[in-house]
């Protein structure tokens, strides 16, 4: 059975990686405290190397924005982390039959940087990010490389697991797969259909398909 993982505050602490970048990145141009709160807002749902010509160009910065784009890719990798148990939760789902890839959008540099700084990359069959495949979830195309880096044609079906309710979860469920929200202690909210399974964090997330490969089925 084929699962289907986003990466960015699914698996990984985006938001809190984020903010402690850029507290160091402030600390480090001697900027105002309050620049702190601009970074996170133009960088909070994903980072692009063009995002650092505005940031330049917002603090009066003399860095080169490639030169900027570099150090964040660098220092970022080292601030995320996993959500507690994730590392434990995916090497058991392994051994227990599935086959696990990454669907995340996102230029590649930045995400192999992050799955290979917290230990993640070794974990799937395949990864599939937006920037090296050129679709973006929720496109359909996009499931469909996933599934075919994992080895698996998607018309075999699987799961999403994801915390985006339109990028994961809607963009999951048209592409013919199971969804499992990860809500990150928030309800759902987001339109009458709902996902399959909906869990607080990972960790709930990696049990609850675990239970589900295990039941009957039919």
């Amino acid at each position: 059975m084929l699962a289907l993982f986003d990466l960015d505050n699914t698996l990984i602490d985006r938001r809190g990686g984020l903010d402690e970048w850029a507290r160091r990145f402030v600390r480090s141009r001697h900027l105002p405290k309050e620049a702190v709160a601009v970074i996170n807002d133009q960088l909070r749902e994903r980072a692009y190397p063009a995002d650092f010509v505005r940031l330049r160009d917002t603090f009066g910065l003399s860095d080169a924005p490639g030169d900027l784009w570099r150090e964040y890719v660098e220092d970022i990798a080292r601030s995320v982390r996993c959500f507690p148990r994730v590392l434990e939760g995916l090497e058991e789902l392994r051994r227990s039959g599935w086959t696990i890839g990454i669907a995340t959008n996102g230029a590649g540099d930045i995400q192999r940087a992050k799955l290979d700084a917290t230990g993640l990359a070794p974990l799937f069959d395949g990864v599939c990010i937006s920037g090296d495949v050129g679709a973006r979830k929720p496109a359909y195309s996009h499931f469909a490389a996933a599934a075919r880096m994992c080895g698996i044609r998607l018309s075999a079906g699987g799961w999403m697991v994801g915390d985006n309710p339109r990028t994961d979860i809607e963009g999951g469920r048209s592409a013919g797969l199971r969804t499992l929200w990860v809500g990150n202690g928030r309800p759902w909210t987001y339109g009458p259909r709902e996902p399959d399974i909906a869990v607080r964090d990972a960790t709930e997330a990696i049990a609850a398909l675990r239970h589900w490969h295990t039941r009957p089925h039919g």
